[in-house]
């Protein structure tokens, strides 16, 4: 069936085993900044709200018995180096307000084992942050953005993959998990990584007052600093197949 967002879809829920919720607006688009902020809210929040309901209002024998929903490492704010392990206090900003409200509704489920992954940024060739990344670089006008001492958390998608689907099989997975690769790395290591993989130069940085002029609020996904570790995938014991930026981008930008 299709979802439109809003309306609780109890039917559909109704003797899952489970229940994964991934959908949100796009952090960079088309839209007016204003607008995106509006829509990136409502459709990450109020759908995590009706799901959280539906999943409440479910008889026993037909409740779903975990709800992993997404959320991001905006949770925690530009920290600059400090080392940020899913006890680490929340952060200030757009961002941040946005994951906590968003992981609010995971919290209060009553019924089922509930995790929220903070997701960093996902390496994949088919879409999200990757291609637009690698774009500039392509044409030979990649560079660091802004300084680019900030610390990038990522993770290859086979390993955000893995990660959900032992979220769904552990239960000892629960509450908030940082979905990152263990080794977080600065702007100037992954542009430098890209363009490495890509055969071009990396020369051209990205001042940090034009990106905030084109992005305002939202310019803390690209220019703050949060040096995410995965401290409870790791106590659980959670394999990566990419640890090494090197060999994600490899895989999704090689040749």
């Amino acid at each position: 069936m299709v979802w439109d967002g809003v309306t609780a879809p109890r039917e559909a829920l109704a003797g899952a085993r489970a229940v994964v919720h991934l959908s949100g607006e796009p952090i960079f688009g088309g839209l007016p900044t204003a607008v995106r902020r509006a829509r990136m809210r409502a459709s990450r929040i109020d759908s995590t709200r009706e799901l959280a309901r539906a999943i409440d209002s479910l008889p026993d024998a037909l409740r779903p018995a975990v709800f992993v929903c997404a959320s991001a490492v905006g949770f925690y704010g530009s920290r600059g180096e400090e080392v940020l392990a899913e006890t680490a206090t929340r952060g200030n900003g757009f961002l941040a307000d946005l994951c906590v409200d968003w992981e609010a509704p995971v919290r209060a489920v009553a019924s089922a084992r509930s995790v929220s992954l903070r997701i960093g940024i996902v390496l994949a060739r088919e879409g999200g942050a990757l291609p637009m990344m690698a774009l500039p670089f392509r044409f030979g006008v990649g560079g660091r953005l802004g300084d680019g001492r900030q610390w990038v958390p990522w993770i290859h998608i086979d390993d955000l993959v893995s990660l959900i689907l032992a979220a769904l099989d552990d239960d000892r997975y629960s509450g908030p998990i940082n979905a990152v690769a263990p080794n977080p790395v600065r702007n100037a290591e992954l542009t430098a990584a890209i363009a490495e993989v890509l055969r071009r130069p990396a020369l051209l940085p990205v001042p940090a007052f034009a990106i905030r002029g084109v992005l305002g609020a939202l310019s803390g996904e690209l220019l703050d600093s949060k040096r995410v570790v995965p401290e409870r995938a790791a106590k659980l014991g959670f394999a990566y197949a990419h640890p090494e930026i090197e060999s994600a981008l490899e895989r999704e930008l090689g040749h």
